[in-house]
């Protein structure tokens, strides 16, 4: 005879006790779900990741949820997002796209109600161009084939 025991399945006053979940496990949350966005390209500004790329040089953990900010009440949560989008994405398409992922997962995972996602989009990264010595060699090589 199978039978599956969970917490669920458990009276109350056998699995008592507290749960917190806390602004940074939200954050983190929020940040894997912009993150998975195509046309994200990073959360937060150039000057802020700058200093984070510097706070990992020396030895200090980078912050997985740089760039977004919660405010985590007992049953609902507001998010605020930085995030820099990869040129050639719509922005505002991109922005929607981001605060549905983020307003789903955060749901699933905490329970939470998410009263609202602001997107702030920052900055927009373009691609490096080459330089015209790689052009000429890349046009070079691709004449050959």
């Amino acid at each position: 005879m199978d039978r599956e025991l969970s917490v669920h399945n458990l009276p109350e006053t056998e699995a008592s006790g507290t749960t917190k979940i806390t602004d940074l496990a939200v954050a983190k949350v929020a940040a894997a779900a912009a993150r998975g966005i195509p046309g994200v390209h990073s959360l937060g500004l150039g000057t802020s990741r700058a200093l984070g790329a510097l706070r990992g040089a020396v030895g200090s953990a980078t912050e997985p949820a740089h760039g977004v900010s919660v405010e985590v009440g007992t049953r609902q949560v507001a998010i605020d997002l930085v995030l820099t989008a990869s040129y050639g994405y719509r922005l505002h398409d991109l922005a929607t796209a981001v605060r549905e992922a983020v307003f789903v997962a955060v749901q699933d995972l905490t329970d939470f109600e998410v009263i609202e996602v602001n997107i702030e989009i920052g900055d927009v990264h373009l691609p490096v161009p080459q330089p015209v010595s790689e052009k000429r060699r890349n046009a070079a090589t691709e004449g050959q084939a």
